[in-house]
């Protein structure tokens, strides 16, 4: 695109290094008005800096908007109806960020008739990828600026003495080196990576990371017992308590960090091509994924749940690539809801020493029939002669082939 042409771009803002040497890149090179955008998914940080940040370098429009209810209520929750686990291990904590961020994103270029969007992501990771399908998905012909893809501040030496020159306030840990990798935190996890996690085989930090869960060392000596209630797939209650999506999301979080449940280390495969090593803390969701699975388990059709199952890869694939707003994500998602009309009930944990148990589950749909799974006498509910034929059928085209390996020889 012709620079010339850009004369407004709505920036996707944290107010970190990254993305404040971009506003001021923008400027500079671009010689555009620049909106900035900040997203409140609950990484836990004051925004205020952030916007002080932006009126220094004359940002005139500034948007921050909470968007935690939103976060959990439609992307985390409808992500969990369907047990999504990426590569057997990884809850898409950041993956799942990004569409609503695009959407807001776009809504602002919108509204703000903008010329251009821009993000902070750079040219190697999976992030540039997801914000821009978004991007595209719901705005064809948004113009998109990565400027991880167009400048020369390829270290962070170079970020550091760009930021130096403009008067770029940089967080002392940044300039001194003290931040051995890279954070991305929002209300279902922290990523770490980058740095000295760059070496698979070393081990993290002591100092820095986890700061949602407890060292196993620390958590409670006894097993804490909770309850989980569900409607349509979705938690809705803890201990019986109601409350709003992102509400039971950060208490979910408080208590499974409190007892050291949710690390991950992982090398996962990005979808640029490369593997990647980052390390995880899912508290709230590693509790919700084996909840929401016991409650399934006595509420879903057998057929009807090993579908699930053999979707789910799929679906998080899509997922971790940037596809949420894809038709055939959306067309996965309502199969996916429609499975959850019956997934209702109550499900009883115990929480203890990085371990979710479940202890108990209870549901008006339940498809569990006692009469019949009894080892006791049935009273004829279930005659257990039919078994031999069952077996007889099934075990057909086995014997024909065994029979004919006979012939044979």
């Amino acid at each position: 695109m012709a620079k010339s042409s850009i004369k407004k771009v709505v920036l996707a803002y944290s107010g970190g290094l990254d993305t404040s040497v971009i506003l001021k890149w923008l400027q500079d090179h671009y010689h555009c008005e620049v909106i900035t955008f900040t997203a409140d998914i609950g990484q836990g940080e004051e925004l205020a800096p952030a916007r002080e940040k932006a009126k220094k370098f004359g940002v005139k429009k500034i948007y921050i908007e909470d968007l935690r209810e939103e976060f959990v209520r439609d992307f985390v929750f409808p992500m969990f109806r369907a047990n999504t686990v990426y590569e057997g291990e990884y809850l898409l904590g950041t993956s799942i960020a990004r569409p609503l961020i695009a959407k807001h994103l776009v809504e602002v270029a919108k509204k703000e008739n903008a010329d251009a969007i821009s993000h902070g992501a750079t040219g190697k990771g999976n992030d540039q990828v997801r914000f821009e399908l978004g991007a595209y998905a719901l705005m064809p012909g948004v113009k998109v600026i990565a400027p991880w893809r167009e400048w020369d501040l390829l270290s962070r030496d170079k970020l550091l003495a760009y930021a130096d020159e403009h008067g770029i306030p940089v967080d002392y840990k940044k300039r001194k080196g003290e931040a051995p990798f890279s954070m991305d935190a929002n209300l279902l996890h922290i990523s770490y990576e980058g740095g000295v996690l760059e070496d698979p085989n070393r081990p993290p930090p002591a100092k820095g990371m986890w700061r949602l869960t407890a060292d196993l060392g620390k958590t409670p000596s006894k097993p804490e017992e909770i309850s989980l209630e569900f409607s349509k797939g979705d938690l809705v209650a803890i201990n019986g308590k109601k409350m709003k999506a992102h509400e039971l999301l950060a208490r979910l979080n408080t208590l499974g960090g409190r007892h050291g449940i949710g690390r991950l280390d992982l090398v996962e495969n990005r979808y640029v091509g490369m593997k990647s090593r980052g390390c995880y803390e899912t508290p709230g969701g590693t509790i919700l994924l084996r909840a929401h699975r016991a409650i399934e388990s006595l509420t879903l059709d057998r057929e009807v749940a090993h579908l699930k199952d053999d979707l789910m890869p799929r679906y998080a694939g899509l997922i971790y690539n940037g596809y949420w707003w894809s038709p055939e994500r959306i067309a996965l998602q309502t199969l996916i809801d429609h499975t959850q009309k019956v997934v209702n009930g109550t499900v009883r944990l115990q929480l203890f020493k990085g371990n979710v148990i479940v202890t108990g589950r209870e549901s008006k749909d339940s498809l569990f029939d006692a009469r019949i799974s009894t080892f006791d006498d049935d009273g004829g509910a279930y005659n257990q002669a039919d078994a031999g034929g069952f077996i007889k059928l099934n075990a057909l085209r086995m014997r024909i082939a065994a029979a004919k390996k006979r012939s044979v020889k």
